[in-house]
Parts: C-alpha cells; structure tokens; sequence
C-alpha cells in the first residue's frame, strides 16, 4: 500500500484529505504541525507528500518552499504536490523548480486530486522505474533512440500527464500523440487536433472555446469549441510555440482551472481532458526571451518526449523506407518495386533536413516517377532529389515590403490547389498541412 503524508497546519483539512485517501487505499498520516514534519516524514517513509504552504498568517509560500527544500535534500525521490489556498502560478513554476511535481489549489476537487496523485505516483514514484516492454504499434522503428521514447510512451500513456513533444519538424510528432491517446485509458474518447499556428488571435476562442450565435459578427449559430469536442478524451496543441502570447494567457487559464466560458455566454463550463501539446521551437529560449509564459511551459511540461531526429536514428531508415513503399503501393494499387539493397544503403547515408516527411516523400515521388520500373537502384533516387532540388532553386521570394506572409501563403495555396485540381487530401501533403489545417486557411483567405 502506497505511502502519502500530509503536512498541513489546517486540522480540517487533514482530516478531509485522510477520509478521501484511505477510501482509495492509501496508507495515510497527516501532521498540522511543520516543526514535527521531517520527524514524522523520517518514521513513515511516504512515496507521496501533500505540502501546504503557509503554515501561519504570512500568505508568501516562503514556509512551504523551505520545507520542500528540507524534503528533497532528504529523499529527491519523494513526490511532493504543493497544496494552497493562496494560489499563484508565480509560486507553482518556482515549486516545480525545486522538484515538486504538481500543483493544486484549495478549494480542490476530489477526481483531479486523486488523478494528480495516481500521476505523479506513477510517473514519478520509486516503483514507477522498471523495465517497461516496448509496443511498437505503427511506429516504425528498432533504434536506441526511438526505443527510448516508447519507452516513455508506455509508462505515461496511463496517467492524465500532460506530455509535450519536442523535435525538429518531420520527426512525427503527432504519431507519437496518437499513440500515447490510443494507449491510454481514454483511447474510446475524441481526440482533437488542433494546429496552434493556423488560428489567428482574433479566432482563438471561438475556435477553442466555442460560441453563441450573435457573440460576434457572423455568429449566426452556435458553435462548439475544440475543448467541448474532446470532453474526457484528449486534445492534443501541436505548434504551441506559435500560440500569440495574449492566447497563451487564455489557454493557461482553462489549463489551470479545467473549465471555460463559451463565448458570448457567461456560462463556466467543466472540462475533461487530456492534454498533450508538441512543438519544433525551443520552448526554454523562448521562456527566457519573454516570449513564451513561462507559467504556462511548466503547465504543459509536467513529461517531455523529445524524438530524435532522422539523423540521429540512421539505422532505422531501411524499416522506414520498405514501409513507404508498402503504403505507396497499396495507395495507389500498383505492383510494389524492390529497392535495390546499394539504393537502401545510399538513402540511409543521406541528409534529411525534413527528417521522415522528406524521406518518405522521395520514397513516394520516385516510385511514382518509374511506375513500370521493377527494381529502384541509387541513380532513380539520385535523379529525383535532384530534381527536386533545382525546383527550390528556382524558387523566389518577394523583396521587403511587396508582399505579406498572409499574402504569400494565400498565393501558394492557391498554386497548390490548382495544381492537385483542388484535391484537399493532396494539397494538404504537398504542403505539410493536416486537412483541418488547410480547410481552416482556405476559410481564413476565402479561398472558392
């Protein structure tokens, strides 16, 4: 039976936090009194601390941080969950900073303080570190490096973690969220995608929160939110390094509080979700140049998955590339060519800035480009990235000042969709998009 002390000057509270835990099996003791904390902390041994931390009328904390600090010079291993009624996200981020694990205010609610003790328990507890057996389910992949972010995936799948993913772009990012939502205990649930980079400022409520019909200017109907959609399943925020800052203040806020209000409506609505949010951009940087909140970054930092990128995996490239082909040939009913076994060895050699998205999309377009052929050596491959490369030569940008980005990015979707003759599936993969994404800028530039 899992250990939890409480240390909490509030007999009341005690009392209530020892009831609830008992009545989920743990093994419970609370002390009101912090000078006799570490004693009892000594004699019990608990895997888990609730910390409170203000022990007096002073309301700054500092009472709480000194005997967190005494808890982790003792045992680091020990999982501690500060818990206050005088609640500052300044003081959480400096908590999570000398080694607590989570963060939850008075007045809690008893399933998200259960929730964050299984989580941290299982994520961080001392039994939490065994071996774990690898599923590689659909990613492909036999190297150390992905190995050890399956790794990861099996052992906080379970838990409500929140989990950002870093990586270069191209690593497969959003595979990996859909692996953790598939494993998980919400995997009957939605789950919601969301490209942060592809909402504007001024749509991200309505686009997150939902609206009422006349909350704004062409609200003619109500209109549900992406946190609505994925109620008790998972949302995952790709592209959150792109996320406006005055968003990031509206996004922290429901990740705090876990409810919203729809807009147009003065209604607090509760939500259920799991959140996994991933990035290419360097978060920490971004924190320290006043760009990213940084209270928000540990909010949706409590695991990082970070995947490595194609370089770094080379001899995974082979399972990659039969696997490209594989898809390719069933995509497009064709006989399926053999790769010749130098070909394999020279594609496993190379530089992939784009990491699997542009292997695979040379596997695809020379395999597309010799249909008839049986056999695929070096030299189709060699022609098409060459190819492929006096295309981007040929590519040229506006001078400062002729054109905005909106503009530009209006105009080579424009190019995109004509030249797939508007299939959105294949506009979408010529140009890196989900379809939600694209269909969300063909709305944003009314694009016929």
């Amino acid at each position: 039976m899992q250990k939890i002390l409480i240390i909490d000057d509030d007999i009341a509270v005690c009392k209530s936090l020892e009831l609830l835990l008992r009545k989920s099996k743990y093994d419970v003791k609370s002390i009101s009194h912090p000078s006799a904390a570490m004693d009892v902390l000594y004699d019990f041994q608990p895997q888990l601390v609730l910390l409170d931390m203000n022990f007096t009328v002073d309301t700054s904390g500092r009472q709480g941080m000194k005997m967190l600090q005494r808890i982790m010079e003792y045992d680091s291993s020990i999982v501690v969950i500060l818990i206050t009624g005088w609640a500052t996200l300044q003081l959480a981020v400096e908590g999570m900073k000398n080694g607590a694990k989570d963060f939850l205010a008075k007045p809690w609610e008893n399933k998200h303080l259960l929730s964050s003790i299984k989580t941290a328990l299982s994520l961080y507890g001392k039994d939490s570190m065994s071996e774990l057996a690898v599923d590689q389910g659909n990613i492909i992949g036999h190297s150390t490096a992905i190995k050890k972010v399956l790794q990861t995936v099996e052992r906080v799948s379970s838990t409500n973690a929140s989990v950002l993913i870093t990586g270069e772009s191209g690593t497969g990012k959003e595979i990996i969220a859909e692996a953790i939502h598939a494993k998980s205990t919400r995997s009957d649930y939605p789950f919601v995608k969301v490209n942060l980079g592809g909402i504007s400022t001024s749509l991200f409520e309505s686009e997150m929160f939902g609206h009422v019909r006349g909350a704004f200017t062409d609200a003619n109907a109500d209109r549900s939110g992406r946190f609505e959609k994925a109620h008790t399943g998972t949302i995952f925020l790709d592209e959150i390094g792109d996320l406006a800052f005055e968003s990031q203040v509206k996004l922290l806020r429901v990740l705090q509080e876990k409810s919203y209000e729809v807009l147009g409506s003065s209604k607090t609505i509760k939500t259920d979700v799991r959140v996994i949010c991933a990035t290419h951009k360097p978060l920490e940087e971004m924190v320290g140049e006043g760009i990213f909140r940084e209270d928000l970054y540990y909010r949706i930092n409590l695991i990082q998955i970070r995947l490595p990128a194609l370089s770094e995996r080379r001899e995974d490239i082979p399972l990659l590339v039969d696997h490209f082909v594989h898809n390719v040939s069933k995509a497009y009913e064709i006989d399926m060519p053999y790769i010749a076994d130098e070909a394999i060895k020279w594609l496993s050699e190379q530089t992939y800035s784009g990491n699997i998205r542009q292997l695979k999309n040379i596997v695809e377009r020379t395999i597309l480009m010799a249909l008839n052929s049986k056999e695929l050596g070096i030299e189709d491959f060699q022609n098409n990235m060459m190819m492929i490369k006096r295309n981007l030569t040929k590519i040229t940008l506006p001078n400062i000042g002729e054109m905005t980005l909106d503009e530009l990015e209006c105009g080579m979707i424009k190019k995109a969709l004509a030249y797939h003759n508007h299939s959105i599936s294949k506009t979408s993969r010529s140009l890196g998009l989900t379809r939600s994404s694209l269909y969300r800028r063909i709305e944003k530039y009314d694009i016929r």
